[in-house]
């Protein structure tokens, strides 16, 4: 049986719910470029995959799921992510094919683990409503204007990443909005 894993870097990781994982993130995963890019529906500013991000090192978990399609339909539903996305807002790699573009080196990452497919959460930057990337000061303006329980949710989110998610963007939350990482 091919051992299944999925990338983390966000609310996965310290919130999966349901979510079939062999009980730990392992904080060894490929490097990554992600970035607080991604305006959510609820207000979130979320870590997405983002192509021009220095990369940072992701963390991994083993999945409980024994098909690909099952551990991309559990990572789809844990995201929210509807049926006619599934395909491109999941990724997904098995052995014996090449990285993809957005995660040049988790083939190499994959064959010294020993992990034969890998998904991931390939939801696109988003902001305003269009999908782009917004600047550094977009985002902590954007977040300085949050009120109340929606401010609450998005600074919970930026503080509990995992601290390895140490992005440019992170780093200027942080000073400006003092949104300093606390563990779970």
């Amino acid at each position: 049986m091919a051992t299944i894993a999925c990338l983390g870097w966000g609310s996965l990781v310290w919130d999966p719910r349901e979510f079939p994982i062999q009980r730990v993130w392992f904080q060894d995963g490929p490097m990554i470029p992600v970035e607080f890019a991604r305006q959510s529906m609820d207000g979130r500013i979320t870590l997405v995959l983002e192509p021009h991000a220095v990369p940072v090192r992701s963390l991994w978990a083993v999945m409980d799921a024994t098909t690909l399609e099952a551990a991309r339909d559990a990572l789809a539903r844990r995201e929210s992510i509807p049926k006619k996305n599934e395909k491109t807002h999941i990724g997904s790699w098995s052995v014996g094919e090449e990285s993809p573009e957005a995660l040049p080196n988790l083939e190499s990452w994959a064959n010294a683990t020993g992990i034969q497919r890998v998904i991931w959460t390939a939801l696109p930057p988003k902001f305003s409503g269009i999908s782009q990337t917004p600047t550094a000061e977009e985002v902590i303006n954007y977040l300085d204007q949050l009120e109340g329980a929606q401010r609450d949710d998005a600074e919970r989110y930026v503080r509990r990443a995992p601290r390895q998610i140490d992005t440019a963007y992170r780093r200027q939350i942080e000073a400006r909005l003092h949104w300093t990482p606390v563990d779970e």
